[in-house]
């Protein structure tokens, strides 16, 4: 039989079996399950109570979801909106318009509530409103440089802030001439808090710190008082938190007739209704499965000899290098070290000396001087490319194994 023949029907092939594949990959499988319940349950944690600053849905010490319960007891609505399209529609005289961040607004966006809210007898409450935003919703109010977030007593005769006593107030002060204001909880002569009445409209409150709103702060001196009183004014209240993401803020007149949603026809978009928690959970997951491929993708090192604690077998040793060659897919290891123990072997029984037993130009004529001219293509059996599978590498061994024993018994 020549080398290039089919393996004798006793030769067996290396197949992967489904147990083998399992035993594998179930770690792999196990991280992966355990990566989408914790970040299914992050998610689904982080996706109710956490939604940003000065949030009345937020339960985190950023939060404002306190003082908006406390509204809610007292028999004041609460309506949270993040479009000035929304925004506008709700001002009317038994309303309070609360703006979270008014100095986020463009130009556009500003004169366009300015508009809405001096027509109406309703309150006007803004925080934090500096230079960028004041000239337009509050004109001839002037923003002063910011001071600390203290405990400040009031110094002023406006009944909702005599009878709330010291709160936490600072950041920007105002300064107003020739308006009807209280100024109150002054700092350096400033107040940081500013009510501006108008003749024809409602009135204005200026805020210089939005510090004494958050959940963290609202039990804090007198400011869940003096919160409840200048939000509770009127029965309802529009809690107004300004996006960059509002169509409105483009300036085009078409933008007035959006809702909150994005769309023209105010329907939502899928990606719209999936809370953040979930967009973030994905994004963790997606990283995590990248992560996980690079890990297992990567390539072993070449083996390394080292000296056995312990003697053993030598087939036991063959066959733990044999399993580490197999599970590393080192086919071309494989097959380079059966082919270098056989050229090993045969280079004595055709006279070649040990040194150029590896050497194509002189183990070859020796081996087909050895046969005769009629044997198979010994280059490619002893020299030849690396076994594309492990089907490959098995008759490979068996056609080396048949080489060997014909060149003894020839």
């Amino acid at each position: 039989m020549t080398p290039a023949t089919a393996p004798p029907a006793s030769a067996t092939f290396i197949s992967v079996t489904p147990h083998e594949m399992w035993r594998r990959s179930r770690g792999v499988l196990l991280a992966v399950l355990l990566l989408v319940v914790a970040a299914t349950a992050l998610a689904a944690a982080r996706s109710g109570d956490q939604h940003g600053r000065l949030d009345p849905r937020s339960a985190d010490r950023y939060g404002s979801r306190a003082i908006a319960e406390l509204l809610k007891e007292h028999g004041i609505s609460v309506r949270v909106l993040t479009t000035l399209h929304d925004a506008t529609s709700a001002t009317g005289p038994d309303t309070t318009l609360l703006v979270t961040a008014p100095n986020l607004l463009t130009p556009h966006q500003q004169r366009a509530l300015r508009t809405a809210t001096a027509g109406t007898t309703g309150r006007t409450v803004l925080l934090g409103a500096d230079s960028p935003s004041l000239d337009t919703l509050a004109p001839g109010v002037r923003a002063q440089p910011a001071v600390p977030v203290v405990a400040r007593p009031p110094h002023c005769s406006l009944p909702a802030a005599r009878r709330a006593g010291a709160v936490e107030t600072g950041g920007i002060r105002y300064d107003a001439e020739g308006l009807d204001t209280d100024g109150c909880y002054p700092a350096g002569s400033l107040p940081s808090m500013l009510l501006v009445r108008e003749p024809t409209a409602g009135d204005t409150v200026l805020l210089g710190s939005p510090d004494f709103l958050y959940n963290e702060r609202l039990d804090h001196q007198g400011n869940a008082s003096l919160a409840l009183q200048l939000l509770g004014s009127r029965p309802h209240l529009v809690w107004y938190l300004p996006s960059l993401t509002d169509p409105s803020a483009t300036g085009s007149t078409a933008d007035d007739d959006t809702t909150n949603t994005g769309t023209a026809d105010g329907r939502s978009s899928f990606i719209e209704l999936i809370p953040s928690g979930w967009l973030w959970g994905t994004l963790q997951l997606a990283v995590a499965a990248v992560l996980a491929a690079v890990w297992r993708a990567r390539r072993l090192g070449p083996l390394v000899n080292e000296r056995l604690p312990v003697a053993i077998r030598a087939s036991e040793s063959t066959e733990g290098r044999a399993r580490l060659n197999r599970r590393a897919n080192a086919r071309d290891r494989a097959a380079a070290s059966l082919r270098h123990a056989t050229r090993t072997k045969l280079a004595p029984l055709v006279g070649v000396s040990p040194g150029d037993a590896h050497s194509p130009a002189v183990l070859l004529p020796a081996l087909s001087a050895r046969l005769g001219p009629a044997h198979g293509n010994l280059s490619d059996l002893l020299f030849g490319p690396a076994p594309s599978d492990d089907r490959a590498l098995v008759l490979l061994a068996d056609q080396l194994d048949s080489l060997e024993r014909e060149v003894r018994t020839s």
